[in-house]
């Protein structure tokens, strides 16, 4: 019989999503995936599989955990027009719950582009269910006149997730609350 595990496992692989969403795949060594999810390497491959695997594993953890913390702040605000001004405060929120803000999809994409089918479904499927709430709000909102009539809500849901992608690279670069609000509050203008 063999050893037990000593390690949490979904602890680890929270660890191993801080460690790709600051490195990137290909900056975030085994060895400092090892030490910082505080397992060893043959845990890594009785568990994870490889470095790939672990990979694959925690791009899709962050982008349905992400997604979903983002489509619950539409499905749970009060109006339509406080949806999207709650959308982009969770946005904002965080960015700024992390001492050194990150995002592993946007890093994805950065370092991939669509040269790994892999992780360009995961990213598209990301952006798609995210798209797909977004739009939902948008109609809502547009029908009880919260933003413009004649707004192209498929043009408006992507405007709204490169202004989502430029908050999350804006805290990175270490912008200050202030120039993130800024950023959410032209966004919103931008639909009115």
């Amino acid at each position: 019989m063999g050893r037990p595990k000593q390690f949490e496992r979904e602890q680890a692989l929270q660890q191993a999503i801080g460690i790709f969403s600051e490195h990137g795949y290909e900056g975030s060594s085994t060895g400092a995936l090892l030490e910082g999810m505080g397992i060893s390497r043959q845990s890594l491959y009785d568990t994870f599989g490889d470095k790939r695997q672990l990979y694959l594993e925690a791009l899709q953890r962050y982008t349905t955990d992400n997604v979903g913390a983002l489509a619950r702040a539409l499905a749970e605000a009060s109006s339509p027009a406080v949806a999207l001004e709650s959308l982009l405060d969770a946005a904002i929120a965080q960015a700024l719950a992390e001492p050194h803000p990150r995002c592993l999809g946007v890093s994805a994409i950065c370092e991939f582009g669509r040269s790994d089918p892999e992780i360009t479904v995961l990213t598209e499927r990301a952006g798609a269910a995210l798209g797909a709430a977004l739009e939902r709000s948008l109609l809502q909102a547009r029908e009880l006149g919260a933003i413009a009539a004649d707004t192209d809500i498929v043009m408006a849901s992507q405007y709204l997730r490169a202004s989502l992608s430029g908050i999350k690279l804006a805290a990175r670069s270490g912008a200050p609350e202030a120039t993130l609000r800024g950023i959410a509050a032209l966004a919103l203008r931008a639909l009115r």
